[in-house]
């Protein structure tokens, strides 16, 4: 997902090799139960996931089919030509003065492989016809990157849409200047009309997701200067990291200056991760291989903790390795998907087991939990796709129907406190089950894509031949370049 926090809403071998010995048997086990009473309940129902066969899951596919439907129906009702639907007021939403079709655009891809033709067809009307972006207005570079500039392209290579590509083309030239700073790594803002920039203080997350869009642009126009622009930007923001690999939450992109050394898998960080693997995945990047396998050790050194029941990634200083916070949240639940792809399934097993434990201890998942008490630090729910995505990668790895147990439990609770009349809504807080009024675009290129993957046909896409983008838009890499358009 959109993995800063941001939202409208909004390399020790040792330490390796031993984690490595013992989370095969945290795989399929419940943790040693913690002293902390809250999550004793939550560990007896741990394996109370009742298999799923086929057919039920058939059935579970089509019901995700449905709902997304109904979403889909709510905005174009009420919301259509608008970035949101308001689920509670039945209102509109546009993140900026004028609207760049935010639902639309992150749908598209969604509603193709789900078969929905009607609703893709005019979607992509809309977005051939109106998405205009010579507009007059500053716009976060990261957020327009993965959701529009992603969609987009991923729209186009499902569609073959000409129109798609024009729009993706026009829309990362008018991106291109947040580059220009003198490290490369981007600005957070850019107008997209006159080019201008501002916000010098980013994150490695804003830093660092952007090469999988710039590159497949690169790759179907044939002009390099796009994956060149965001290989930069990756390799500065690596090459600032700590000799463990780790990266810190906040730096100065003019000065290369960290703000803050704190770190962690989290919002502000955590796709930055993502795409060192993912850009050697997509395109054979082998110094993105290299800049990956030395994070990743350095993250199952530091942040690794064993400590709390099973496995956990908190937050500790970049340098030093101090722990700062017993914190693991929505946002983490990335990280099993992100271990398997890259082959490492005990640990993927393991932390997809501790997130089920923080999706019970309020019937759905909160931003924030202190995973040492077990406690709720942050109760919002912004109808986040991570914990789903990491059970359907999971899922395609082993092939166990536990992940797609996961899921069902996962849909039951999303269903029963989110759904509306008009859509689906975020939660305020996952201990009242108060609902906010925000449906975030990311429920359509993410939720319900990942739920609707874990349980449909795998024919339904081919996991092996794409690589998703952290807003969950399917790329692949052409068999050769496409000539400069």
């Amino acid at each position: 997902m959109s993995r800063t926090q941001f939202a409208p809403f909004q390399l020790a071998l040792r330490g390796l090799c031993i984690a490595a010995l013992a989370f095969p048997a945290l795989a399929h086990a419940a943790p040693a139960a913690p002293a902390h009473p809250s999550a004793r309940t939550v560990l007896a129902r741990q394996d109370a996931l009742a298999p799923v066969t086929d057919a039920q899951a058939a059935v579970l596919a089509q019901r995700v089919k449905d709902e997304m439907r109904h979403a889909w129906q709510g905005y174009k009702q009420y919301a259509w030509g608008h970035d949101a639907l308001k689920p509670l007021s039945k209102g509109a939403h546009d993140w900026y003065a004028q609207s760049l079709l935010m639902t639309p655009v992150d749908a598209l891809d969604t509603l193709v492989i789900m078969g929905l033709k009607d609703e893709a067809s005019e979607a992509r009307e809309l977005i051939a016809t109106r998405l205009n972006f010579d507009q007059d207005m500053y716009v976060q570079n990261f957020e327009i990157t993965i959701r529009l500039l992603g969609g987009l392209l991923s729209a186009y290579q499902l569609t073959n849409d000409e129109r798609l590509l024009a729009k993706a083309q026009d829309l990362g030239q008018r991106l291109l200047p947040v580059f220009e700073s003198p490290t490369g790594m981007p600005y957070t803002h850019v107008n997209l009309h006159s080019g201008k920039v501002r916000g010098n203080v980013s994150n490695p997350a804003e830093t660092g997701t952007l090469l999988l869009e710039f590159g497949m642009l690169s790759r179907l126009t044939g002009n390099p200067v796009y994956f060149d622009k965001a290989k930069r930007a990756l390799v500065e923001t690596y090459k600032r990291a700590a000799p463990n690999g780790l990266v810190g939450s906040a730096i100065n992109v003019e000065t290369g200056k960290w703000v803050s050394t704190e770190a962690h898998i989290g919002g502000a960080i955590d796709s930055y991760y993502e795409y060192l693997y993912k850009c050697y995945r997509l395109f054979g990047d082998q110094e993105c291989k290299a800049m990956w396998d030395h994070s990743i050790a350095g993250i199952n050194s530091v942040l690794v903790d064993t400590s709390h029941g099973g496995l956990w990634y908190g937050h500790s200083d970049m340098n030093t390795g101090k722990r700062l916070k017993t914190q693991y949240g929505a946002l983490d639940a990335f990280m099993p998907a992100l271990l398997a792809v890259s082959g490492d399934l005990p640990r993927a097993k393991a932390l997809q087991e501790n997130g089920l434990r923080m999706w019970r201890v309020a019937g759905i998942e909160p931003e924030d939990l202190d995973y040492a008490k077990m406690k709720v630090l942050n109760g919002g729910y912004a109808l986040r796709p991570e914990i789903i995505e990491s059970a359907y990668y999971l899922y395609h790895y082993t092939g166990d129907t536990r992940y797609r147990a996961m899921g069902r439990e996962f849909f039951e609770d999303f269903v029963k406190h989110c759904r509306t009349n008009a859509g689906f809504a975020a939660l305020k807080d996952v201990r009242t089950k108060q609902k906010a009024d925000s449906m975030e675009s990311f429920v359509f290129a993410e939720t319900f894509k990942y739920y609707y993957l874990l349980f449909a046909p795998k024919a339904a896409l081919d996991f092996d031949a794409v690589t998703f983008n952290t807003e969950a838009h399917p790329l692949r890499v052409p068999a050769a370049p496409a000539a400069s358009r």
